[in-house]
């Protein structure tokens, strides 16, 4: 009896609770209907600057550019092209395995979508995503009538995830994360129901660690919809390369092979002082070194080779010369979609956003896969984890540095010693090879029985 009444006190605070959660979620739903004309105001002056697509920018609107076809929809969503090439060996596995059912899936950059739409198989729609504003949502839904929705990550917008829920789709969040700084935003008792009725809404959450795993709970998803699969992120090593690329970097190969080459990939602003640093220091010892530096936005390419060339080096731009030529000791890549083909061209690879604090590291999986001998620097977020099991399987599979003195230490190993050099990369792939290996079908078989299956049967209820 005991028993049966502290059940029943418990239903009626979760009651109470997400009663908060949908007062809120009705606040969060007219401010963002107010803010319709400022935000469609942003997106056009975006638009102007470049920053969103010319010509299918409605698409944020909920406006779609492709037919919807007939039969049961999956829509997978991923903010960015990290996410977004995470979620790809899913929907590659759900087109050969299951093509009686139709896939769209969204991004929300202009990056993601200029390098993943030369990766999806060609029978996936790709569209924008919508804004998080009801005059978006809506007409995106109405549309598509997805028969359930995979986010990605830690996309968690409240109209997008409410207005899916209220339509019955089955929801799934992928590769969850939740950081530290996130956790303790939306524990704050102001905005804490709000997320709590946002994670009942879910059929699977399939968390990175078990800290994730954690915080999802404490913030009110039920335990028993999480379940473990794996970092999908150490699966996009296995993400073909359009042949058209490969082809672009014939030239390139042909002019590195005399060369000691080192690779600094996903570089943030500022993190090019130190990979200066580096090269001068490596330099004294190798004339004829060529560093590749690999910006984490493009744009940043002019402002590199300007900084480098102020030093006195002489650099090349990727998007002016598929070659290096031998005068060139820098060679700064300023396009999108090569650092795949960029990797298997490098012996060695030091991952950025990862050497100046606030930032939180990328992923280094796919420069392992790849087999380059992989260095990070102090600050990796999220990705202790991914160092963590890398070096688990293979101690040298990543090194992780307090700093550019120790950065600069690695590299003089790694270009002096063949052997050394070899042993890292081969503990690089390795790693990349067991962490991979199942985690896509892992990933599905959550999908299957607790989405797809789940969904057949409210369906028919």
């Amino acid at each position: 009896m005991r028993i049966s009444k502290q059940r029943n006190m418990s239903r009626g605070k979760m009651t109470g609770w997400q009663s908060k959660g949908r007062v809120i979620s009705v606040v969060y739903r007219a401010v963002t209907y107010a803010l319709t004309p400022l935000i469609f105001l942003h997106v056009s002056v975006r638009r102007l600057r470049g920053v969103e697509h010319p010509t299918r920018w409605t698409e944020r609107f909920g406006y779609p550019s492709s037919l919807r076809p007939d039969g049961p929809l999956l829509w997978f969503h991923a903010v960015s092209l990290g996410e977004g090439m995470a979620v790809l060996p899913v929907i590659r596995h759900c087109v050969h395995h299951h093509p009686h059912l139709n896939v769209l899936m969204t991004t929300t950059t202009t990056s993601a979508f200029n390098v993943i739409k030369d990766r999806l198989p060609e029978c996936v729609i790709y569209q924008y995503a919508p804004l998080d504003i009801p005059m978006a949502v809506e007409p995106f839904l109405d549309y598509w009538k997805p028969d359930a929705a995979f986010f990605i990550e830690s996309e968690l917008w409240p109209n997008l995830i409410l207005a899916t829920s209220r339509r019955r789709v089955s929801l799934a969040l992928l590769n969850a994360r939740m950081s530290i700084k996130s956790f303790k935003l939306w524990s704050n008792i102001a905005v804490k129901p709000l997320m709590s009725s946002i994670l009942s809404r879910f059929s699977l959450i399939s968390p990175l660690s078990t800290n994730e795993a954690i915080h999802f709970q404490l913030l009110g998803a039920s335990p028993f919809i999480i379940n473990f699969a794996g970092d999908l992120k150490y699966a996009v090593g296995d993400s073909d390369i359009p042949s058209q690329q490969n082809v672009n970097m014939e030239n390139l190969e042909s002019s590195l092979a005399s060369r000691k080459v080192w690779m600094a990939s996903s570089i943030h602003k500022d993190e090019e002082a130190v990979i200066l640093w580096i090269h001068k220091e490596l330099a004294k010892t190798y004339s004829s070194l060529l560093t590749i530096i690999v910006p984490r936005h493009p744009q940043q390419g002019q402002q590199i080779t300007e900084a480098v060339q102020r030093e006195g080096v002489n650099v090349a731009l990727r998007s002016q010369s598929k070659a290096v030529l031998p005068s060139a000791n820098f060679y700064v890549v300023d396009t999108l979609g090569e650092l795949k083909s960029l990797y298997r061209l490098s012996p060695i690879a030091v991952v950025g956003g990862s050497f100046i604090q606030g930032l939180s590291g990328h992923n280094m999986c796919e420069a392992a896969a790849a087999g380059c001998a992989v260095l990070t620097g102090p600050h990796v977020g999220h990705f202790s984890q991914m160092v963590q099991e890398m070096q688990r399987l293979e101690p040298l599979s990543v090194q992780q540095v307090a700093g550019k003195i120790e950065l600069l230490d690695h590299l003089r190993k790694l270009l002096s010693d063949a052997k050394t050099l070899e042993d890292h990369r081969i503990a690089a792939k390795k790693a990349a090879f067991g962490l991979s290996r199942g985690v896509v079908q892992n990933v599905w078989n959550l999908i299957d029985i607790h989405v797809l299956k789940k969904h057949v049967q409210e369906r028919d209820m």
